[in-house]
């Protein structure tokens, strides 16, 4: 048997002996390379992010820092959020190393670049996920701000048409309302950025720098020579020349929704109700209908099937009349990763609610807390269908009407999320905990030697 294959053999395991790094540079920047590594528990390959320490740290505040803000980043789970496993340094080598998720079609530059002919549909479907993922890091408290945010750091899934925000590496907890710190991409980065006051609006005008980018091929700012010019340019206002080569207006309105002053600038959550990213035919779609005869002889609709997708899910829910009262119903779930989840339940016409239905399925399943609502709406449109004379108990199409429904909605949304956030804080605790233990036996057992 010949020598193994030096891109094939691994050159570096972490501490835990799980992940395997080979020596394949899946991409570099100035201060990260990240390489194709292997999960050897999960059997999946991941990215192996390694920054040298002397070339981002200065003391041992910086290191402090990093520590808790890589802390956070692997509690953060969202679909549109690249995921991270885990992290550790590595005092001899004097690198910090992050395992993440892979993504074998590349950052959304490399891809728009490979597929030039794409509608604008699919420049929508990629700006919404971008913005769900910004709402989701704004939404904590304090914010977090990529500060970072280009086509180079969002990922993508071709297969999926799947995209998520990546490269947190220049991501900052906001401590203050103001954050105080020069950093990130000069062709991508705010006027406010340079002024060293700033929030996470920054990120929203990134954001449309990227849409630019995705419309147009181009870097914004590429007539200028160096950061210098660029700096004067945004400082004063002036917009990138690629903006003049967007022909389409929805677009063009929609970019300088982005660029204008922090005062003026909308939020991502405000950005995604925006009428330019609404979703083409999200109604119903009828996949099939099955006939039979009743006792009178005329036809009837036995079972019925709809499909109708909400966030990144596709749902189909098919139901069929039995003769007990009862409606069978099978739910099937597919998100973007090509995960399929299947339900089968009787609903029963006398006693059951969807609103109750729902509710049950979402905790079995585990899934968001919005989709209550769609799958008790779903349930309801069906049913109704199904049996035109059917009267629910509790439609959840009154749900805006009827303030006690909304305010339970409300109330169990609320008692779901601190839940999670509960048992997320008791995981972190934990191997916080479990993490110094180590280190102060390694430390004893360096002491001892």
């Amino acid at each position: 048997m010949g020598p193994p294959d030096s891109e094939a053999d691994f050159v570096e395991k972490d501490p835990t002996n799980r992940y395997l790094r080979y020596n394949e540079i899946l991409g570099k920047g100035a201060f990260k390379t990240v390489y194709k590594a292997f999960d050897e528990v999960d059997g999946i390959e991941v990215a192996w992010n390694q920054v040298r320490i002397d070339d981002v740290l200065l003391s041992s505040e910086d290191l402090e820092k990093l520590y808790s803000e890589v802390h956070l980043l692997k509690s953060l789970k969202h679909e549109n959020i690249i995921k991270f496993y885990n992290s550790w340094v590595d005092d001899k080598q004097k690198t910090i190393n992050m395992i993440t998720e892979l993504f074998t079609s590349g950052n959304l530059r490399q891809y728009r670049k490979k597929h030039k002919n794409i509608d604008v549909k699919a420049i929508k479907n990629w700006a919404r996920q971008v913005l769900r993922g910004l709402v989701f890091l704004h939404s904590h408290n304090p914010p977090i701000i990529h500060r970072d945010l280009k086509c180079d750091n969002i990922f993508v899934n071709g297969n999926h048409g799947e995209v998520k925000i990546g490269d947190l590496g220049l991501a900052i907890v906001m401590q203050q309302p103001a954050a105080q710190s020069v950093i990130g991409t000069p062709e991508f980065m705010a006027p406010e950025l340079y002024e060293e006051k700033y929030n996470e609006l920054v990120d929203i005008y990134s954001f449309g720098m990227c849409i630019l980018e995705m419309v147009t091929f181009e870097y914004p700012y590429s007539e200028c020579k160096n950061p210098v010019q660029i700096y004067k340019k945004v400082s004063s206002g002036i917009k990138p020349a690629a903006l003049g080569k967007v022909s389409d207006p929805q677009i063009k309105e929609f970019i300088e929704k982005c660029l204008v002053p922090a005062s003026e600038r909308l939020s991502a959550k405000e950005l995604l109700e925006d009428p330019f990213l609404k979703v083409e035919n999200a109604d119903y779609k009828q996949l099939s209908v099955s006939a039979c005869t009743s006792t009178i002889g005329s036809p009837e609709a036995s079972v019925l099937e709809f499909q109708r997708a909400n966030k990144n899910n596709e749902f189909r829910l098919k139901g069929k009349k039995n003769d007990d009262n009862t409606v069978s119903l099978t739910l099937r779930i597919a998100d973007l990763n090509g995960q399929v989840r299947n339900i089968h339940f009787l609903f029963y016409l006398n006693t059951d609610t969807a609103l109750s239905v729902a509710s049950e399925m979402v905790e079995q399943l585990e899934l968001a807390d919005h989709d209550v609502v769609f799958i008790a709406e779903f349930i309801d449109y069906l049913i109704l269908r199904l049996l035109p004379g059917w009267k629910p108990s509790s439609s959840l199409s009154l749900a805006g009407k009827d303030p006690d429904v909304e305010l339970k909605l409300e109330l169990a949304s609320v008692e779901a999320q601190y839940q999670r956030w509960f048992q997320e804080l008791s995981k972190m605790k934990e191997e916080a905990l479990e993490a110094t233990r180590r280190r102060w036996i390694e430390k004893k057992k360096l002491a001892a030697h």
